[in-house]
């Protein structure tokens, strides 16, 4: 057991049997080196591991404290479902993406990871070699199901995470958005309930509003990342066709589900028969040496599609998705034959020869340190200059901050005041449905610190105290 997993594991134990109290503070990252005889990077690692389980939260200039996570579960378990017959967010999102487009803009609200980190030189000459090759034109194999040799590397990749796979399981997509799509529409149809996260991507509303879908949402939980009463309620008493959860590196909340979790929830899926499409899409990008396990893991009995993308690793260039669909192959690709016809070729063997000679794992490794690196030097940024009343979210994998301001402040108002600026930020309305809900901010912190950086990020600190006052 590495010396992080060893001190978050006692410092569990002593929350867990009620030696450290709910909303007790803890010793500071100093006074815990002291303490414990750690290094100051293995206390800090092991205070956002427990973090990202929800047994501990961070306040701006205050440190950390122990998580009332029992108190609010009980709240929790009490909370209403919310239950959308009609969405309308389609407007919202795509007047939001069309103001972040310009170049001039400093992209806090970007989805993706920063170019400069993505960035692959070697694959870029793969590129290069295969472009100026006539066979590469001549090659036929982009049509759905997608490029052979791609779907047998993922499917190792696949099995040697447990996770037993053909690459007859898979479907070659163009970009993750296009697996989820597909995979959804493979399962249901107008009228249908669906389940989603009270907070997720803004592609699972928008997918719903166009498929007509019943929406249903889970609460979150401070600990577990969802509700699993509230969910196990859901799928009891409402006729559920289809789930759409992510629960690796949350987008936009950033949380990582616990094992126990995924399992409970693959268990659930098939007692009460429900589907699970799954958005695997940032499972590289963890922190620490073990890769989360997915709920596709523990799906024994094919309920979940499971969905990712080499996009957030290698940049929105090589948009190249794909989605464990199993029993749905045939459907999905008869669909994807009437939408984008196929992914394009070059890229699909451009990938083959970079993963087939490894370069791709140099590419995780060293792109997982810089991600880490930057954010932890935005997190400490933000802890030190936002005012105390604000609450941020920071977990041990992916590239995104959420930012809690007080109730008052309206998150839409942050992202109108800077967009004027040049400056994007991402507000919790294309998150969360729930008008009590929109006092959020997510905050990509993918990029190498400059002094643009540093004026965005004052000039959305000077706002929200603008706010506050």
């Amino acid at each position: 057991m590495y010396k992080a997993d060893q001190l978050a594991q006692h410092l569990r134990q002593l929350i867990e049997n009620g030696t450290l109290k709910p909303n007790e503070k803890l010793p500071s990252l100093r006074d815990q080196v002291q303490r414990s005889g750690f290094s100051l990077m293995t206390v800090m690692n092991a205070y956002q591991a427990l973090e990202a389980q929800g047994l501990i939260y961070s306040k701006a200039k205050s440190g950390y404290f122990v998580n009332d996570y029992l108190n609010e579960k009980s709240q929790n378990s009490q909370t209403i479902v919310s239950i959308n017959h009609q969405i309308e967010i389609n407007s919202l999102i795509f007047k939001y993406l069309k103001s972040i487009q310009p170049s001039t803009n400093l992209g806090l609200g970007s989805a993706f990871p920063s170019s400069e980190l993505v960035y692959s030189q070697k694959l870029t000459q793969i590129m290069g070699q295969l472009s100026r090759a006539k066979q590469s034109y001549l090659r036929v194999d982009s049509f759905p199901p997608g490029n052979i040799e791609l779907r047998n590397i993922i499917a190792q990749r696949y099995s040697l995470h447990g996770i037993a796979t053909q690459a007859d399981d898979l479907v070659i997509t163009s970009g993750c958005l296009e697996a989820l799509n597909l995979a959804l529409a493979a399962v249901a149809q107008a009228g249908d309930y669906i389940v989603l996260q009270e907070t997720i991507f803004y592609g699972a509303w928008q997918a719903a509003e166009r498929l007509g879908l019943k929406v249903i949402t889970v609460p979150e939980h401070p600990r577990l990342g969802i509700d699993l009463d509230a969910f196990e309620h859901i799928l009891k008493n409402y006729p559920i066709k289809v789930c759409w959860l992510m629960l690796n590196s949350h987008n936009p909340i950033g949380f990582t589900a616990n094992n126990e979790t995924k399992q409970k929830i693959a268990e659930l899926l098939h007692q009460y028969q429900v589907y699970l499409i799954e958005d695997d899409v940032y499972e590289e990008l963890y922190f620490g040496q073990k890769k989360p396990l997915s709920v596709k893991h523990f799906d024994q009995h094919n309920w979940v599609l499971h969905c990712s993308s080499f996009s957030k690793t290698l940049g929105t260039n090589f948009r190249v998705g794909w989605v464990h669909a199993g029993k749905f192959s045939n459907k999905i690709q008869h669909l994807q034959l009437m939408s984008t016809i196929s992914t394009n070729s070059l890229l699909q063997n451009a990938l083959v020869e970079f993963l087939q000679h490894h370069h791709y794992e140099k590419h995780l490794r060293q792109l997982r340190r810089n991600l880490e690196r930057n954010k932890k030097q935005m997190f400490h940024y933000l802890e030190k200059n936002l005012p105390e009343q604000c609450q941020i979210f920071s977990y041990a994998s992916g590239f995104f901050l959420w930012i809690k301001l007080p109730i008052f402040v309206n998150s839409m108002d942050i992202y109108h005041d800077l967009i004027q600026q040049n400056i994007d930020v991402t507000p919790s309305q294309l998150f969360n449905m729930l008008s009590s809900q929109q006092h959020y901010l997510r905050l990509n912190c993918s990029f190498t610190w400059t002094t643009d950086i540093q004026h965005g990020l004052d000039c959305l600190i000077e706002r929200i105290q603008d706010k506050i006052q």
